[in-house]
């Protein structure tokens, strides 16, 4: 995983550059979000993968799809990706763009599995809590995860906070160890 992020990233920071300097961050973001869905799903990625397609093909049916969400830069994007073999990490590309977006806007995006479902009041504590911790303005992705038989985990930038009874007991197994 630590591979695909490391290759991923020059190419996340050239479109956020581009975006940044052409004031249309919004397009590139629409634009890298359609190609890392077309990228994740099962036939788009063995479209891309496939052997007897030129780069230039791969690249003019990924922007073709992408129809109105295409804009010159963007265009040319997928097709440097292409070019370079790339086109697989459009996902990871798309998710550190987004990072970067965050980090200019002053916010940041928690992950939060919990054991039951979290009521609004409770996400909304959390939320203002975390706001205050990080010093950024946070929205929560909430998922249910029935494997930590109770509490939370939430990650948030370089954060990881394992509140979850599964957490705790593995954390007391591993003192109990001789």
């Amino acid at each position: 995983m630590a591979e695909l992020s490391t290759l991923a990233r020059p190419y996340a920071k050239a479109a956020f550059a581009s975006g940044q300097g052409a004031g249309n961050l919004a397009n590139w973001s629409e634009l890298l979000s359609f190609a890392a869905q077309i990228a994740d799903d099962s036939e788009g990625r063995r479209a891309l993968a496939h052997p007897t397609l030129t780069s230039e093909q791969k690249a003019a049916w990924l922007n073709d799809l992408a129809g109105e969400r295409a804009f010159d830069a963007g265009s040319q994007f997928i097709q440097v990706l292409a070019d370079n073999g790339r086109l697989d990490l459009l996902a990871e590309i798309h998710d550190q763009f987004e990072e970067l977006h965050r980090q200019l806007d002053s916010s940041a995006v928690a992950r939060v599995e919990s054991a039951q479902a979290l009521t609004d009041a409770q996400q909304a504590t959390l939320s203002e809590a975390l706001t205050r911790h990080l010093n950024k303005q946070v929205s929560l992705e909430v998922s249910v995860n029935a494997d930590l038989v109770g509490g939370v985990v939430i990650r948030a930038d370089d954060l990881v906070i394992d509140g979850s009874v599964s957490g705790k007991l593995a954390k007391l197994a591993e003192q109990l160890k001789p």
